[in-house]
């Protein structure tokens, strides 16, 4: 087996985009954004404080975009 066919992560990979519902703080978005991406949910979480601050509120509605659409 090759370097890469190999998960080397120890979880399966995921098929698509989820909500993560267990991790969840609100809706599950920035918790399914960081399983997919593999990164810390509290990064993702800051990131969109972050965007919300700055981007004039702009990130609340892809907040909520993402949570209607996603599962």
């Amino acid at each position: 087996m090759n370097d890469v066919t190999r998960n080397s992560g120890g979880k399966p990979p995921r098929a698509g985009f989820r909500l993560d519902k267990t991790n969840s703080k609100v809706f599950g978005v920035c918790a399914g954004i960081a399983d997919y991406f593999g990164i810390d949910p509290m990064l993702v979480r800051i990131g969109f404080v972050a965007g919300t601050l700055f981007g004039f509120g702009s990130f609340i509605l892809i907040y909520l975009a993402i949570a209607l659409v996603a599962d």
